[in-house]
This record gives structure tokens, sequence and C-alpha cells, in this order.
């Protein structure tokens, strides 16, 4: 009898007899056509989505019912691009005298919270202190909630460049960062950051191809790698499984960045025709972060928010960022969903498709780029991004439908993901 008792437990422990859930769906989006289909059942079982079925079927005895007819269901959204780690705010330049890491990490669990309860079943986290490793690593093992987690660990940059760690410091406190902290100024060194980022569980690498809006420095536009330290990145990147993401918002940076293998594109805000062109002939997708751009550039009219060297940066950058999308759109670069949340709160994520639709995108695609695009780009196409068989039950509901209504994504009002619901 003790035998049985134990295999029995074992079956249960490994998924044999998991309970199955059946969610009946008044409307389900369908990512591969980018339409809504009517009264369907998802039956899940375990992690995954078991069947999906026409009509309303009846669930047998032991199974839960889940009754979600009057709401509009999609696959679980994936954002490309969060900084997961922190928030901004007037003290986020101080934070990083002032907070440990086990301070970020509980920071960076509650952001993971709040992104997941607002529908974003993964995220691509681009860039932190490492951190954020761990917390994917948590999330994964199901000791804290959240999304799924594809991170680059610490972004690689050039000496001074967005990124470089040490950037406003006093002389006494720069020191001379090197590639383990993600300071890169030659080939050899580019090679060794992005080992020592495999080295630390990375599943991408993400770099600075140009200035950035947010570091204390003076340009937010100029190149900072050269075509040589971009081609070592990214040719080393491939030999570990790995693609490359370049935060860009001058076109020079860009057109480097693309022509030497960069997969997407973040920000993009200054790009020229020349360089969507390669973008469209390379495949390379464009990663718009419309949230970040709009909300540093109303901030920047608050006196003391950022620190005062960031300011006419914000100002003159950050306002471009959704006509650059719009412009791209139009010329048909691939696009990728992503939002920077970490400058812009998190969990306001979904604010990013009203401004996508408010720019050209109809809203269908809109949902397609956070859903079967992102999967593709993270190799999860068999996986993430649609409801359909074998996929994982990563399944959210708004109260309206999205392509009537794309503010409706703000307010989402189910949450499962891996097959455990978290939002009811």
């Amino acid at each position: 009898m003790k035998k049985i008792s134990l295999l029995l437990s074992f079956l249960f422990s490994v998924g044999l007899f998991a309970q199955k859930t059946y969610l009946h769906c008044g409307k389900v989006f369908d990512s591969k056509s980018g339409k809504i289909k009517k009264e369907l059942t998802i039956i899940v079982k375990g992690e995954k989505i078991k069947k999906v079925i026409k009509g309303y079927a009846t669930p047998p005895e032991g199974a839960t019912a889940i009754d979600l007819k009057d709401k509009t269901v999609y696959p679980g959204f994936i954002d490309m691009h969060v900084h997961i780690e922190g928030e901004s705010s007037p003290s986020r330049y101080l934070d990083r005298y002032r907070l440990n890491d086990a301070d970020v990490a509980f920071d960076a669990a509650r952001f993971a919270h709040r992104t997941l309860q607002a529908g974003f079943t993964t995220v691509r986290d681009l860039g932190g202190s490492g951190v954020n490793i761990a917390l994917r690593n948590a999330i994964a093992a199901g000791k804290v909630p959240g999304p799924r987690v594809y991170t680059a660990g610490k972004t690689i940059s050039s000496t001074g460049g967005h990124g470089d760690p040490t950037n406003g410091n006093s002389a006494a406190l720069q020191g001379d960062p090197g590639p383990k902290e993600g300071v890169v100024n030659s080939p050899a060194d580019a090679r060794k950051a992005v080992r020592q980022r495999y080295k630390n569980g990375a599943d991408w690498i993400k770099i600075t191809a140009t200035g950035g809006v947010l570091s204390v420095a003076k340009s937010g536009q100029n190149p900072q790698f050269t075509e040589e330290e971009i081609r070592a990145i990214t040719s080393t990147a491939r030999d570990y499984g790995m693609k490359v993401a370049a935060h860009a918002h001058g076109d020079e940076g860009m057109y480097r960045a693309v022509a030497n293998g960069v997969k997407t594109i973040e920000h993009g805000t200054l790009i020229e025709e020349p360089t969507m062109k390669l973008m469209i002939e390379k495949q390379a997708y464009l990663v718009p972060t419309i949230s970040a751009g709009k909300f540093v550039a109303e901030k920047a009219k608050i006196p003391g928010f950022y620190p005062a060297i960031i300011v006419p940066k914000a100002l003159a950058i950050g306002a471009q960022i959704q006509q650059t999308f719009a412009n791209a759109y139009k010329m048909d670069v691939p696009i990728a969903f992503g939002t920077d949340a970490g400058v812009s709160p998190h969990g306001d994520n979904a604010k990013e498709f009203r401004f996508m639709t408010e720019a050209g995108m109809p809203a269908s695609e809109a949902l397609q780029s956070a859903t079967i695009v992102n999967a593709a780009l993270l190799d999860e196409e068999d996986s993430l991004g649609q409801i359909a068989a074998n996929f994982y039950a990563d399944i959210v509901a708004s109260n309206d439908n999205a392509l009537d209504d794309i503010s409706t994504l703000e307010n989402i009002t189910f949450v499962m993901k891996n097959g455990k619901i978290h939002k009811r």
C-alpha cells in the first residue's frame, strides 16, 4: 500500500494526473490571423494548452471551469525591452550608491509582479546589475511570481558611453571598469565582455551603440562603438548562441550596428531612410519604446526630476520617438513590441499599444508584435505567443475587444501563466 501511495505521489508531481482547467472564452484573439474567434473552450493541463475547441465544452468531473464568456482573451503579452531592477525617480541617480543588491532584488520582485499583473507573461530585460539574472532564475523556480524573463545581464558599453557605470562619478570613484563590468575599448575587450555575460548566465547581449538620454553624459546620439568592436560582439555572441540588441538614438551608430549583425534596434529615434532600408534587408527589428520617450519628455519639464545634463536630451529626443515609429512602420521596417519599462513605470506596459495605434499601426498588428513576432525573436515560436495546443498556457483577458478599443488592454482582468492563475 505504501508503494502505491508513493507511486501516486510521484505521478502527481510529474503532472501525469495534472488537473485540467476549462476556459470558456467569448472572444479569443488569434495571433496568427490577427482576427477574433468566438465561443471557444481552451483546455489547459499542467503548464500547457492541451486543446482549443469550438463551443463551450462541459468539463469532466474534477476539472475546473472558468467563465470568460464576456471577456476577450489573448496570448500572454511579451515586452522585448524592460529594466526590471529599477524605476525612474528623482532619487535614482543616488540609489546606485545607497542601495545594496538585496534592496534591488526586493524592488525587482515587486516590479516583476506588477508586470505580470498587467498581462505581460514574458519580458526581455535589457540591462541591470546582474540581479536580473537571479530574478529570472527565482521566477522560473516558482520562488516569486513574475513574467518569464530573458535577460542580457549587464549592458556592454564603451568608456564614457551610455552604460558606463561610472559616468557622473567623481574622479576618486571612477576607476577603470573593463569587460567584466561591461566596458570595452577594443575587439578583444568586446569578445571578453560577451564571454563574461555568457559566464554570468545572460540570454541576450545588449550594447549601447550610441549615446543615451538618461546617462550622465553630454551626447545622446553619437556613435560609441567601432564597426570592428560590433563585429567582435555579434560574432562572439553567435558562437555562444545569443543574439544582440543595440540601444541607439543616432543614425550612424544604428547603421553600424545593423550592418554588423545586431538583431534589434532599441528606440531608433533619429533613424534615416538608408538605415531603415538596411534593417528591412537584414531583417533587423525596431523596438520603438514610445512609452519611455513620452515619459522622459514629460518628466524633463519637472525641475529636479533629472540631473541638468539630461534635461535637454530628454526634451530633444524623447518627444520624437512616436513619429520615428510612424515613419518606420510606413517603410515596412520589422517592428517588435517593447516599452523600456523601468524608464516608464512597470505595469503601464500596455500603454505602448495605444501609442502604436495612434501612430498608424492597426490594433491587430500591434497585438501580433507583442505575441507571435516577439515569440519568434526569442526563438520560442513553437511555445509562446499563440493560444494553441502544446503552447504554454499564458493567457490574459480584458473586458472589451482590443480591436475595437485598444485602451482596454490597460485594464487586464485575468492572467494565467504556465497554467497558473495569477489574476482573476
